[in-house]
């Protein structure tokens, strides 16, 4: 079994891991792919200069990966296998991507609780990926 976890900067994915420690023992040794995606539309149509565009990215991988070294530490300090993996693109289609091309049998994301007329009229990541993964998904 495969367990792929999604995280961000932010209390909704602190939140997820704090859930997934509090059930660790439903987990046993499954090993959960902590996932951080650089979200490259945030850089769009913003009046970035070029020469400026690899520092950011380079900055916003360091950040990710700063990011997933806490959360897997987190996790390995409870007792759970953990890897972690940095992407860059689209958040929700690069989550999408990975959780079916890579065959994952469960997929574990938090949700931000912003209101349904927002997420209804631009979506949510994990709205998005609610519909569009061929596995079950654990939304917190």
């Amino acid at each position: 079994m495969k367990i792929l976890v999604p995280i961000r900067a932010g209390q909704t994915s602190d939140a997820t891991l704090e859930h997934i420690v509090r059930l660790r023992q439903q987990f046993g040794s499954t090993p959960l792919t902590l996932l951080h995606v650089v979200n490259l539309k945030q850089m769009d149509y913003r009046m970035i200069p070029d020469f400026q565009i690899d520092m950011i990215r380079r900055y916003a991988s360091d950040a990710g990966q700063a990011l997933l070294d806490k959360g897997a530490a987190l996790l390995r300090d409870a007792g759970l296998a953990v890897s972690t993996r940095l992407e860059s693109g689209y958040p929700r289609d690069i989550i999408s991507q990975i959780a079916n091309t890579e065959h994952f049998d469960l997929l574990i994301i938090g949700r931000h609780r912003r209101g349904g007329l927002r997420d209804a009229l631009f979506g949510s990541v994990s709205n998005h990926v609610l519909h569009e993964v061929d596995c079950p998904v654990l939304l917190f």
